[in-house]
């Protein structure tokens, strides 16, 4: 049963990405079983243009072993020349009563969350290659020591979508 829930989840996902002309990358790295707390996931690409905005989201993926109401995020993106961008992110992740935001129609649940464009669009300042090195920081109430193994988080994924053009011919 559980594998027929998945191949639904997966044509459903990949129909409703086939309707998406906006994205210009969207990748995902999939978390074994625990999210260790030094192991950074790492998404490499190369900037589309120096031109236009983007928006940058970082997706997660996250099942009912998931036991927090928020997330705690460190993210660090690498320029092309050598320039370092560090965030520490947070996210709401549940409702006060406990329920998962995010998509999906069975305990996994998918959140879209915003990076960088939502203020202000993003604008890749340098053409090249650039790496966004993605870390969870979090920890339980009153401890100083983070949590050593995240559980809960399938998926961890990364997306870069067009807003609009400054370059589009108008």
């Amino acid at each position: 049963m559980l594998k027929k829930v998945s191949y639904i989840f997966l044509f459903f996902y990949f129909f409703v990405l086939s309707c998406d002309t906006n994205y210009v990358i969207d990748t995902y790295e999939t978390v074994e079983k625990f999210w260790e707390h030094d192991k950074a996931v790492q998404f490499n690409f190369t900037a589309p243009d120096s031109i236009n905005n983007y928006a940058l989201f970082i997706n997660l993926r996250n099942n009912k072993d998931y036991r927090y109401s928020n997330l705690f995020l460190i993210a660090e993106l690498n320029y092309p020349n050598g320039k370092t961008l560090v965030d520490t992110l947070e996210y709401q992740m549940a409702k006060p009563n406990g329920e998962f935001l995010g998509t999906g129609f069975s305990d996994l649940k998918e959140n879209k969350l915003w990076y960088k464009g939502f203020n202000e669009p993003f604008v890749f300042e340098e053409l090249g290659n650039y790496q966004l090195s993605l870390k969870h920081a979090m920890r339980k109430n009153g401890d100083v020591e983070g949590i050593k193994q995240l559980e809960g988080i399938t998926d961890i994924g990364f997306r870069i979508e067009a807003l609009n053009t400054k370059n589009n011919g108008n």
